[in-house]
């Protein structure tokens, strides 16, 4: 455990159910995983740390075990609450010009999954586990005088009560933000 990973954060932003609510609101009823998820700042490093359950996979037969289609839709889940909780609170520099409603704009259109790797260590109990995602950097480019879009480097991880782990990273693209 590094010293960084010792301190405390610096901000804590609790689960807002209302919040979570309106960040699921796009998804199907029974895709919606994501139960709760607090809000950290911590070294200018914005994280959420959340907690699941799958009751039944949208898409196939029960396999025992947190797929990858399903890795991917909770990482989404996680990533869209943890952005809307940082513009809401103004938690991360690159998104202080943003409102609320400027969120609500660029939620599905404008946030794109560049890249996306997941590592499954041992198998992890869909009904109930928890998930860190934290934004590692986020910068702002413009290349050749084009439209600017911010690119953001995140990781990720999974457990369960029984050991299970996942963890991964993945870019995000947030285009049309002007």
């Amino acid at each position: 455990m590094t010293a960084q990973t010792e301190l405390a954060p610096a901000e804590v932003h609790p689960s807002d159910p209302a919040l979570l609510a309106q960040v699921l609101r796009p998804y199907k009823d029974h895709c919606k995983y994501l139960l709760s998820a607090d809000v950290s700042l911590t070294s200018g490093r914005a994280s959420a740390s959340a907690e699941f359950a799958i009751p039944e996979s949208c898409y196939i037969d029960d396999t025992g075990h947190l797929n990858a289609v399903e890795v991917n839709i909770c990482y989404n889940q996680m990533m869209y609450y943890l952005v809307a909780k940082s513009v809401e609170q103004g938690l991360l520099e690159e998104f202080k010009s943003w409102t609320m409603e400027d969120y609500w704009r660029h939620q599905l259109p404008d946030i794109l999954i560049a890249r996306f790797n997941s590592n499954f260590r041992t198998p992890i109990n869909p009904r109930s586990f928890s998930g860190e995602m934290e934004f590692v950097s986020v910068t702002r480019r413009a290349p050749g005088g084009r439209k600017p879009f911010l690119v953001a480097e995140t990781s990720y991880r999974y457990r369960d009560a029984d050991g299970g782990r996942c963890d991964g990273e993945a870019t995000l693209a947030f285009v049309n933000i002007t």
